[in-house]
């Protein structure tokens, strides 16, 4: 039997179901229902609360878990260098949410209540500035508070006197040129006077002495000043290394550049001891040190087979001893290395990437055991 349909008034409303309906629901509201209606269990109704108040604390903690763990990911390792810019008139706030991108600090919330507390006190300061992984949230505002100097340029370790050059004339939009800085930095005679550690210095240049790091310059600096505000940080840099090792092992300062030199561009940072104690056990053997670094410094480029075959004052599977001059500007880190390297037995190296964005060294005693590590 089919299915009545049920007509309601809503369907089919007219004024007087419409008045019988507003009436029925008027009485209705004056009635007492209470009877009617469902009993509530309070235990269903607090055991109810009790889950919503676990479900949203879940939340809260998860929410922070995974914050904090995005955080920790996304921080730069400690030595890591990132340049961040401040712009006139940015707020802590504006900075803070900058160095968390960044991955200089783990928390913006963090700076900012720092940066507050110290109230007048803190103020930062308009500039690009390189800030270091590990470094604290107080050693970040000090930074921040020091007003950087509108012309700058930065050296890294391991730049050629060449490139050095190229970085300055680049920063100075040509005022000062290639050649000129070239020219100036070719004349040893002009600075020994003023600079004692240049008294070893037979290359006929600077290379090697124009340490690594960032300068500031004013409009009116020189190719001659610019050098030697360099020199004047190199001096102050190494006043403080021990020099006893390597002169005992016949070493001028002059050679411990050069061999730092080497060792900036075939070191990574864990490995500059061990492999300047390989140079120097070649040293101390007669060997050559046959470097690929110092055959790349002639040639311009990685070398190839023919390369290491082609005779230069620089190429060392080639030549006897240490190169005529630097190859570049070394980091203090090498020069340490060189100051007091590993004692090992080690004659040979070499390297490889590692696949995680380092490099992984092998160290044998024997030319066998070198060959059979690199194979």
């Amino acid at each position: 039997m089919p299915r009545r349909r049920q007509i309601t008034y809503s369907q089919h409303p007219n004024h007087a179901a419409r008045s019988a309906h507003a009436k029925g629901e008027k009485a209705f509201r004056t009635y007492d229902t209470s009877y009617i209606r469902p009993k509530r269990n309070p235990a269903f109704a607090i055991a109810g609360i009790v889950v919503l108040v676990v479900a949203i604390i879940a939340i809260v903690f998860g929410v922070m878990s995974f914050m904090r763990g995005c955080g920790a990911s996304h921080m730069i390792p400690e030595g890591q260098e990132v340049q961040i810019t401040v712009v006139e008139g940015e707020g802590a706030k504006s900075v803070a949410k900058t160095l968390a991108d960044e991955g200089v600090i783990a928390s913006a919330n963090e700076f900012t209540d720092r940066f507050n507390a110290l109230g007048s006190d803190a103020i930062i300061q308009p500039g690009t500035y390189t800030l270091v992984g590990g470094q604290s949230v107080d050693e970040i505002i000090q930074v921040l508070q020091t007003p950087v100097a509108a012309n700058t340029f930065t050296v890294p370790e391991g730049l050629t006197l060449a490139q050095t050059a190229q970085v300055v004339s680049d920063a100075t939009h040509g005022r000062i040129s290639v050649d000129d800085f070239m020219a100036a930095a070719s004349n040893v005679a002009a600075y020994a006077d003023s600079y004692g550690f240049l008294a070893s210095d037979d290359g006929g240049s600077l290379e090697g002495y124009l340490f690594p790091k960032t300068y500031p310059f004013d409009d009116d600096s020189t190719a001659d000043s610019i050098i030697r505000m360099m020199l004047d940080q190199f001096g102050s840099e190494t006043a403080s290394l021990d020099m006893s090792y390597a002169t005992s092992r016949g070493l001028s300062l002059y050679d411990v550049v050069k061999m730092a030199s080497i060792v900036e561009k075939e070191a990574d940072a864990k490995n500059r001891s061990t492999v300047a104690s390989v140079f120097y056990n070649r040293l101390e053997s007669g060997m050559r040190l046959q470097s690929d670094a110092t055959v790349a410094y002639f040639v311009g480029h990685d070398p190839t087979p023919e390369d290491v075959e082609t005779y230069s004052d620089y190429n060392t599977y080639l030549i006897d001893g240490l190169t005529p001059t630097p190859i570049n500007s070394p980091s203090l880190e090498c020069l340490q290395a060189v100051c007091s390297p590993e004692e090992t037995p080690y004659l040979y190296f070499y390297f490889e990437d590692d696949g995680n964005g380092g490099m992984s060294y092998y160290f044998s005693e024997t030319y066998e055991e070198h060959q059979s590590t690199y194979e």
